[in-house]
């Protein structure tokens, strides 16, 4: 097998081109549960304490970089073919700050940081935590992650509305509830950013209960926008649900085998 055969043989492997086969299955299962087993340790981590154990962590730790970082290195390496019309530089320059290489590069990175930087133990504490952008990673090998993603990219203009028009009654809610609501209780609604966080857990329906109105404009108030909020919150909600119908009946309308929209 010569070289651009195995390059192009790599990637389609790693990024599902036109092999689909066993050693595929293997490979994307092989990966899911080592992302999985890392989440699992990060988790565990903070429970079991003793030095054999943690000791074991850290050489899994070890391993699994080794093997993400093989992984990056090739898909770098390949990272050309998708974009086949550009310099070879160009095309891996692209690729290194597209999303998922930059998911891909964040969920090794800390390993090696301490490596590079002298940093101190608090920092590489916080560091470590960015083991779990492996979950991410997850969604190369998934195909109910890629539809989530691209429902989100189809409708992220109508998302984008949607959440600007919440804010922005949000804010106007946090203002209008400060300005009832300061003199009744001036330690709890101190500013209007006081007020916001109430507004937050108003239109969510959370009502955590540390901030509330205790006058009756207050209250009457809160009632109508709690009502309002229940119907905002649900919009991006119909939103995504459309997104997802339309994903599914595209997909019905694809050729399983050379899929081709008709």
């Amino acid at each position: 097998m010569d070289y651009q055969k195995t390059k192009k043989y790599i990637f389609d492997i790693l990024d599902k081109g036109e092999q689909n086969g066993l050693v595929e299955r293997i490979i994307d299962i092989f990966i899911l549960t080592l992302i999985a087993l890392n989440s699992v340790a990060v988790l565990i981590e903070s429970i079991i304490k003793s030095a054999a154990f943690l000791e074991f962590l850290s050489y899994f730790e070890v391993v699994s970089v080794t093997i993400f970082s093989i992984e990056y290195l090739l898909r770098l390496w390949v990272s050309d073919l998708y974009y086949p019309d550009m310099p070879k530089w160009r095309a891996r320059v692209r690729y290194v700050f597209s999303g998922m290489a930059l998911i891909d590069l964040l969920a090794i990175l800390p390993f090696y940081v301490p490596f590079l930087i002298p940093i101190d133990l608090r920092v590489l504490r916080t560091l470590r935590l960015f083991r779990l952008m492996r979950l991410f990673k997850a969604n190369r090998y998934t195909n109910g992650m890629a539809t989530i993603i691209r429902v989100l990219k189809a409708k992220a203009s109508e998302l984008v509305s949607s959440i600007i028009v919440i804010l922005t009654l949000m804010i106007i809610s946090s203002a209008i509830m400060y300005n009832v609501e300061s003199q009744a209780q001036p330690e709890v609604f101190r500013t209007i950013l006081d007020a916001l966080w109430w507004a937050s857990a108003t239109f969510t329906t959370v009502g955590y209960g540390d901030i509330y109105p205790v006058t009756a404009l207050g209250k009457f108030l809160s009632a109508i926008i709690s009502i309002f909020g229940i119907g905002l919150v649900a919009i991006p909600t119909g939103i995504i649900a459309s997104g997802f119908t339309e994903a599914i009946q595209k997909k019905g309308n694809t050729c399983p085998n050379c899929g081709h929209h008709f």
